[in-house]
C-alpha cells in the first residue's frame, strides 16, 4: 500500500504542473455540462478559478454546488497520461475571503501570461468573479488506469 504522504505528493505534483482543469457541473434538472477552466490549487484541497457569473458552469454551480473535477495532461500518448479526479463543493468566494483567494490564485500563476490579479479584477463592475471548489474526495489514476483514493493529510 502506498503511503498517504506519497499519494498526497503525487497529487500535488500533477495539479502543480497542469494549468487547466475540467469542471463537470449539472443544472437544476440534472443536465450535465463540462467546462475547462484555468486554475490554481491550494494544498490539494482548494481549487480557484475565475469565470463569468453568466457562464453555464457558473449558473449551474449557483443551483447545484456539487461538481466533479478532472485534471490531466492531454498531451501524453494514450495509456501513459497522469490524471487526478476530485469530487467537490464549489461556489463564489465570499467577500471576506477574496483577498486570500486572489493571492493564492495569483501566486500559483506566477510567471504565466496571466500576470497578477487583484480584488478589482473579480468584483463588480469587472466581468469575472473568483470561484473556489473545496475537495471532498481525491483520486489519482494509477499505472493500471485504476482510481486510487488520496486521503487528506
Amino acid at each position: 500500500m502506498i503511503e498517504r504522504s506519497t499519494l498526497h505528493a503525487e497529487f500535488e505534483r500533477i495539479t502543480g504542473k497542469t494549468q487547466y482543469m475540467v469542471l463537470a457541473t449539472t443544472d437544476a434538472a440534472g443536465l450535465p455540462w463540462a467546462s475547462p477552466v484555468w486554475f490554481a490549487a491550494n494544498d490539494g484541497r482548494e481549487f480557484y478559478w475565475v469565470s463569468r457569473p453568466e457562464a453555464r458552469h457558473s449558473r449551474n454551480l449557483a443551483v447545484r454546488p456539487e461538481l466533479g473535477i478532472a485534471i490531466f495532461d492531454s498531451t501524453q500518448p494514450a495509456g501513459t497520461g497522469e490524471g487526478v479526479y476530485v469530487s467537490a463543493i464549489a461556489g463564489l468566494v465570499p467577500d471576506d475571503e477574496i483577498d486570500t483567494g486572489i493571492e493564492i490564485f495569483s501566486n500559483s500563476l506566477h510567471g504565466s501570461a496571466a500576470g497578477s490579479w487583484s480584488r478589482p479584477d473579480v468584483e463588480p463592475p469587472a466581468r469575472l468573479r473568483l470561484y473556489r471548489a473545496t475537495a471532498r474526495e481525491r483520486f489519482l489514476l494509477d499505472s493500471s488506469e485504476q482510481r486510487v483514493l488520496v486521503p487528506f493529510l
